[in-house]
């Protein structure tokens, strides 16, 4: 028997009653491994309420991975003991409290360590790595390669990896490349650092205005001078480059950052006829292409690239973890002299045997699952964090940015500055942000713009995160 029992006075929606009760009942094993819930007609017929909140309730159980689909069955609760477990409170005071307790939302936020409601846009959602997996594949990756565990592997990856990627590159991202292409780092700092030393020669770097300050500091500090170059609806402005003799451009043409402009076809034919034209390098960051929301994914300059004038970066940060700290950068045949004249000790890839098991992940097509699961994820909580938005600000907000990538731009029609908004923000204990730093000249925007990102945040505590800004920034 499934019995719940709504409180008779709360404050909290329906649907959020519903999706801590169950969740509860499942987290303290009440509803074991494998339980077929109610149906939605069963339910809403129980508690005498519309089917909405039910089907909202169950949605978001499915979402955070305790409950599961079955096309024509139902509803099920995960057939995971190691997963309820892992969820399950272990300690026996805590257990007490909860079987007398009906936690509410702001109990829900201390029991996840969740207080604060962070819109950080480089935070992941971390229930969704594949951890038994990923663990089953470093078990496996070793086991044949014992006898390498006392040697060093290629600096600049192993080659079994490389090959796993630019396949993936080729179908996934229409990046052309051969394995001896692909550079395996430890992120973009590791990789600007190698950049550099390859394009030994190259003073003045074109970027964008704004425009990932991480790259721009570490460009400056190696010599380079980059120089600001304003970015628009349609990314970075082109028409711009002729004004300067530039010797390379950093863009991030997929989903520019911050401001998430996508650039189109049109603009990226463009670019590449200036870099052949200039003699010049085009730096492709690919942080986060993999996320795009609308319309069909454009090639990525590489891709459109038939004179080697592109080097692509990716990561996967974005997709996997940003705990396992490895990324990638595909350069152009030319440059391939450069790499092999390099120091040997210049270049240290990541540990072994993470790249052995992400190997053997990418070829055994967890990887391509995964992408469809996150894929999947992101897209519910983007769309999620916009029908929030709209429902709650209506016209006092305006949001850019929106059809790729894990964080959205919001524009807020009120008096102030963003900086303001941030501190009203923090009063009510939620963290969003102005991304100042992205810019090498702050302008006087008319309207203060603020950063959310939503792929840390489970859909219930960004609900709340979205009425604590409303309250924050208009009172109500």
């Amino acid at each position: 028997m499934f019995d719940l029992l709504l409180p008779e006075h709360s404050g909290s929606p329906l649907y959020l009653q519903l999706y801590h009760l169950i969740r509860e009942q499942i987290r303290l094993g009440k509803v074991a491994a494998g339980t077929r819930l109610p149906s939605v007609r069963a339910l809403q017929q129980q508690l005498d309420i519309s089917k909405t909140p039910v089907e909202t309730a169950y949605h978001m159980l499915v979402v955070e991975g305790y409950v599961v689909n079955k096309p024509k069955s139902g509803f099920y609760v995960v057939d995971d003991p190691e997963f309820i477990q892992n969820v399950v409170t272990t300690s026996p005071a805590r257990r007490m409290q909860l079987k007398h307790t009906v936690p509410g939302f702001h109990e829900c936020l201390r029991e996840e360590g969740m207080d604060w409601i962070d819109f950080n846009p480089t935070h992941m959602d971390g229930d969704s790595f594949p951890l038994r997996t990923w663990n089953k594949m470093l078990k496996e990756a070793i086991q044949p390669l014992a006898a390498q565990l006392g040697r060093y592997g290629d600096s600049r990856g192993e080659p079994g990896l490389r090959a796993a990627i630019s396949e993936y590159l080729a179908h996934s991202r229409g990046v052309l490349c051969s394995p001896e292409q692909v550079i395996i780092g430890s992120g973009m700092s590791y990789s600007i650092g190698i950049l550099v030393k390859l394009l030994d020669g190259i003073r003045r770097v074109a970027f964008e205005e704004p425009g990932f300050d991480l790259v721009r500091n570490l460009l400056n500090g190696y010599g380079w001078e980059a120089v600001p170059v304003p970015v628009s609806g349609q990314g970075l402005h082109v028409d711009e480059l002729a004004k300067v003799p530039f010797q390379a451009v950093y863009v991030t043409p997929s989903h520019q950052f911050p401001t998430g402009s996508i650039m189109p076809y049109s603009q990226r034919v463009r670019l590449l006829a200036w870099a052949e034209t200039a003699g010049a390098y085009i730096i492709e960051d690919d942080y986060d292409g993999e996320f795009r929301y609308q319309g069909k994914p454009i090639p990525s300059l590489q891709g459109l690239d038939n004179k080697g004038r592109v080097i692509y970066i990716g990561t996967f940060s974005k997709t996997l973890s940003p705990a396992l700290r490895i990324n990638y950068m595909v350069v152009p045949p030319a440059l391939l002299l450069n790499l092999s004249n390099l120091h040997p000790d210049l270049l240290h890839a990541p540990s072994r045997l993470e790249q052995w098991a992400l190997e053997r992940f990418i070829r055994e097509g967890h990887w391509y699952r995964h992408l469809r699961k996150t894929r999947s994820l992101y897209r519910k909580k983007h769309h999620h964090l916009i029908d929030l938005i709209r429902i709650h600000f209506g016209e006092q907000v305006h949001i850019t940015g929106q059809h790729a990538g894990l964080h959205l731009q919001l524009s807020v029609r009120r008096h102030g500055t963003a900086q303001e908004l941030i501190q009203r923000a923090e009063q009510q204990r939620v963290r969003v942000y102005d991304f100042r730093s992205m810019w090498a000249d702050p302008p006087d925007a008319p309207l203060p713009v603020v950063y959310l990102g939503f792929a840390g945040l489970p859909l219930p505590v960004m609900e709340e995160g979205i009425l604590r800004l409303k309250k924050a920034w208009f009172g109500t």
